[in-house]
């Protein structure tokens, strides 16, 4: 049986209401800075566009009349005022449209969350509370309840599953991100000073990591 880490829950205002006990593995494992790294790196190059485009002198409209005859002028020979020496011309080795993405393996990826799990639970920036309760989906709700929670600075706010009534109490807060549990991922987790995980939402990310696989 894997050694478990208990947690304690808190209520909005910040007093323990109960524990929650998850796999060590979770989020008391090493820290792999590498693993961080590359999982970043991953996620930022799968963001990217690729859509950057310069046209070759096969697309640029024009140049279909050769400019001055072969031979007899004294200038160079010219076979198109499209051609790339000239201005308005053709671009050689511009970029195209590509697919940036790049895709680690699966137990890396795994592995890479756990880490970042890990890294807020040893800073004392795991927070896990019973769950959201908002009189109504307001921005000063959600700011009241942070404040509640003692949670400064910027923050992520992990639910078991999407919930449009928190999400529009914190959408116009820039430094407040809410996300369901299945979608939490690394480049979010190191991106926001602390981890606000709901218990239902903590048992489902340790469902998901529990494993060493």
């Amino acid at each position: 049986m894997s050694e478990m880490v208990t947690i304690p829950v808190l209520s909005p205002r910040r007093e323990k209401v109960g524990d929650v006990s998850v796999p060590a593995v979770v989020v008391a494992g090493p820290v792999r800075a590498h693993l961080l790294y590359e999982a970043v790196r991953a996620q930022q190059a799968s963001r990217r566009a690729g859509t950057a485009k310069t046209k070759t002198r096969g697309e640029v409209s024009g140049g279909g009349k050769k400019p001055w005859r072969q031979k007899g002028t004294g200038q160079a020979r010219a076979g198109s005022s499209r051609s790339p020496l000239w201005a308005g011309g053709g671009t050689i080795f511009g970029p195209q449209p590509r697919d940036y993405s790049q895709r680690l393996p699966r137990s890396a990826r795994r592995a890479a969350l756990r880490s970042a799990l890990a890294a807020r639970h040893a800073e004392g920036r795991l927070v896990v509370v019973d769950g959201v309760a908002l009189d109504e989906p307001r921005t000063k709700r959600m700011l009241a309840w942070l404040a509640g929670l003692g949670v400064e600075g910027s923050a992520l706010v992990v639910l078991a599953a999407a919930d449009e009534s928190v999400a529009r109490a914190a959408r116009n807060l820039p430094q407040v991100k809410v996300l369901p549990a299945g979608a939490l991922n690394v480049y979010d987790v190191l991106g926001h000073a602390t981890l606000v995980v709901t218990r239902p939402a903590l048992e489902a990310i340790a469902a998901r990591l529990g494993d060493a696989g």
